[in-house]
């Protein structure tokens, strides 16, 4: 059975007098592979991979002013998707790195493991940039990655709103701006979206989603994807390819002859059936006269 494509409620952390603000928020169909949300509709993405192509041509030739340039290119070329963006800082430092520029090498070094804490660069590359990256790769193990955290109550059911919280652990670089959350009803080809603003890291976002109709147990899958300012993917959160699920458990209704109206009923008869007989026994007059007379 399909989700019912209506609205999420976004209970945001927008305080006025202590109250919180509610607003409703349309599920919207998700965007493809090569194209991203720019807010009214999903467009086309730059080329981006083509500019990084280019770079990491140049980088094999140490060729440091070429490169620099199609990376220029490769980030006017934006938003990122994930994988771009972990390609481009990590090419920025290595490209400093051959330029000893150890100021802009430590920076891309430290995004690209806010990106990709587990990022290792190849020691097929020159020393330059292996030796400056393990030692911000060390450092960066004290100071911390970016995480986010997809929560839900257990025991939530088909036919009822469902209800989830997004919360930010941990924003280090301070590029957690905003995030889509992707959901579907196991089984169905297509994924939705919700937009969930992520400007105020003290704050856990309560999103509830429209009921899933159906006659039988399902699951609900869903990933998250994380976005900077500028809309380039900074983190994901599970992934279409392996989904978290929420289990939706089934309460098949009731037989109808144990339904309230019903039970009333029945009870509103029995209880005037006994009160008809009480008022016979008690107040029809006898159907024959007994008495006795005198005899004469």
């Amino acid at each position: 059975m399909r989700a019912a494509p209506l609205l999420v409620l976004l209970a945001g952390a927008c305080h006025a007098g202590g109250s919180i603000a509610r607003s409703p928020v349309a599920l919207r169909p998700a965007c493809g592979t090569p194209e991203f949300w720019d807010g009214t509709r999903c467009a086309p993405r730059g080329d981006a991979p083509g500019h990084l192509a280019r770079s990491k041509a140049a980088l094999d030739e140490q060729n440091v002013d070429t490169a620099n340039q199609a990376l220029d290119a490769a980030a006017k070329a934006g938003p990122l998707d994930h994988e771009a963006n972990i390609a481009l800082w990590e090419q920025r430092g290595i490209a400093a790195s051959f330029a000893e520029d150890d100021a802009k090498a430590r920076a891309a070094f430290e995004m690209l493991l806010a990106l990709d804490p587990g990022h290792f660069l190849s020691y097929q590359l020159s020393t330059k940039a292996t030796f400056r990256f393990e030692k911000v790769r060390n450092e960066a193990k004290s100071a911390g990655a970016p995480a986010l955290d997809v929560d839900w109550a257990f025991g939530q059911k088909v036919g009822a709103p469902v209800k989830i919280d997004v919360s930010v652990l941990a924003d280090p670089k301070q590029f957690l701006h905003k995030a889509t959350l992707f959901v579907r009803t196991r089984g169905e080809p297509a994924w939705r979206a919700a937009d969930v603003p992520l400007a105020n890291s003290d704050t856990d976002h309560h999103l509830v989603l429209p009921p899933i109709h159906a006659e039988k147990a399902v699951s609900l899958e869903l990933y998250l994807k994380a976005y900077d300012e500028r809309g380039n993917e900074v983190l994901t959160w599970a992934a279409p390819a392996r989904p978290r699920e929420i289990p939706l458990r089934y309460d098949p209704p009731r037989p109808w002859w144990q339904k309230w109206w019903v039970i009333t009923i029945a009870g509103t008869v029995a209880v005037a059936g006994t009160a008809g007989i009480v008022y016979a026994v008690t107040r029809e007059p006898p159907s024959t006269v007994e008495g006795g007379g005198m005899v004469r």
